[in-house]
């Protein structure tokens, strides 16, 4: 449910001395956009000078023609955000600036942390005095307080001691590294643009400005890019692939490759799948748009059940920093969705959404289908009941928010008010991904964290009423 669950940041980066760095990477952070709303920054270097550029806002809102113009180079990286770690205000803006050797080190993070506490404390303790609450402050420190004199050996002297999920984008005055943690929680690629290269959290991001996508960057590994054009190296031993499977179910765009595969097909595999599990007698399969698109295909397909559009989502609404009157509160999902009335009057739906997470948002698309006349609504989720917090960088609430953690299948369909409700098995989410369950990150529906999370931070999120978890 793209109401419910954030992504949290999206990163960019690129190198090149034939076309303008700076607006590149506007276009690639607004390819991005769907994984951070927050705020937005790019950072340009020329070799050896850097100039950075960040605020509150969407892409379009931070950044003029004339702003990016002032922004000259040939290297640069960008930032898209959605606040976990650190609370939402500029100082927690990406990238991040620290002074290093005569220069600059620029960090763009996508992931969160799980010792950043034990790693400030260390840093407070050493003197050091932070602007944010962000723990890619705490990273940015960490290198450029290194006592290496070279970027890429300052980085691999400070990776290992980072424990959790991270895509990392860093740039130095001359030189841009991308950097991903040994589980590859975080997805990251690497294209080819004309003379040189450019990393980004998805292939769409390449796709936008015509670089070629060459591969992922793997788990515990570095890209460094500079005058001395691409190189890929193995910094940490890979531990098991863990990368986050809600990639392929909604956060990553239908059109991004991971694993090789196009989100797309693995959707419509996705909702194919629903269709063989959980048949219906049903007038019209439609989705929540956007994200149930696919997987509403693939289960119209399946089923040979009328795909159709019943509701129409407001694209431009974004995030607004106007707060709604009382009475535009009320309209709650109607704000971004609008019924069809004459294509849902009298018919039996099947409505397909990728997830549900508290419950409301679901409960309340229902209820303004019945209202427009909907004779009967079948709910089809394509992905398994979403039981528990995720630690590695997504927004989600705690585990007692989740519906799914403390509700059988039957009670989330009464609390919802529809009159079926299935969601997908694990076996067939992961078969229509065409990669072993054992290459992914499946915490949030099975509670199987690859990174073991401490015992304070993981009972914070986790403690359900009348009870205790235990750390898996």
């Amino acid at each position: 449910m793209s109401f419910e669950i954030n992504e949290s940041c999206g990163v960019f980066g690129i190198y090149t001395r034939e076309d303008d760095v700076a607006k590149l990477t506007y276009y690639a952070l607004y390819a991005l956009q769907h994984r951070g709303q927050e705020s937005a920054g790019i950072a340009v270097s020329d070799g050896r000078e850097a100039l950075m550029l960040k605020d509150m806002g969407m892409v379009s809102q931070v950044f003029s023609e004339r702003d990016l113009n002032n922004l000259k180079g040939h290297l640069a990286i960008g930032h898209v955000r959605y606040s976990t770690t650190g609370s939402a205000y500029w100082e927690n803006a990406q990238p991040v600036q620290v002074p290093r050797r005569g220069g600059s080190v620029f960090v763009a993070h996508n992931g969160n942390l799980i010792n950043t506490v034990e790693l400030r404390d260390g840093l407070k303790a050493e003197g050091m005095r932070f602007r944010s609450t962000s723990d890619t402050e705490v990273i940015a420190v960490m290198l450029a307080r290194s006592k290496e004199p070279d970027i890429v050996d300052a980085v691999k002297e400070v990776l290992p001691r980072l424990v959790g999920a991270y895509s990392l984008a860093i740039m130095t005055e001359d030189k841009i590294i991308g950097a991903r943690d040994p589980y590859g929680i975080r997805p990251l690629c690497v294209g080819k643009y004309m003379d040189g290269y450019a990393i980004s959290s998805e292939s769409a991001g390449l796709d936008i400005i015509g670089a070629d996508f060459i591969r992922e960057v793997g788990p515990g590994e570095i890209a460094a890019i500079g005058d001395d054009g691409l190189v890929f190296e193995t910094v940490m031993e890979p531990r098991k692939p863990s990368l986050c499977i809600f990639e392929f179910i909604y956060f990553a765009r239908p059109d991004s490759i991971m694993y090789d595969t196009y989100l797309y097909h693995a959707r419509k595999h996705m909702g194919m799948s629903l269709a063989d599990e959980a048949p219906v007698e049903a007038d019209v399969v439609m989705p929540i748009p956007d994200t149930g698109v696919p997987a509403a295909i693939g289960y119209s397909q399946a089923s040979g059940v009328t795909f159709g559009e019943g509701l129409i989502k407001n694209r431009y609404i974004g995030r607004t920093f106007i707060q709604p009157t009382q009475a535009i509160r009320q309209l709650g999902v109607r704000l971004k969705l609008n019924p069809l009335i004459r294509d849902i009057k009298g018919k039996r739906l099947v409505v397909v959404d990728d997830s549900i997470v508290r419950g409301n948002t679901t409960k309340e698309i229902v209820k303004m289908l019945r209202d427009a006349g909907a004779e009967e609504v079948h709910m089809r989720i394509s992905s398994p009941p979403d039981k528990y917090p995720c630690f590695y960088g997504i927004d989600t609430a705690i585990r007692k928010e989740l519906i799914a953690s403390s509700r059988e299948v039957e009670d989330i369909r009464r609390f919802i008010g529809a009159d079926t409700l299935h969601y997908l098995s694990m076996d067939n989410l992961v078969k229509a991904t065409r990669r072993p369950k054992e290459d992914f990150c499946t915490a949030c529906f099975d509670g199987e964290y690859p990174i073991p999370v401490p015992e304070d931070i993981f009972m914070t999120k986790c403690r359900l009423e009348g009870g205790r978890v235990g750390v898996q």
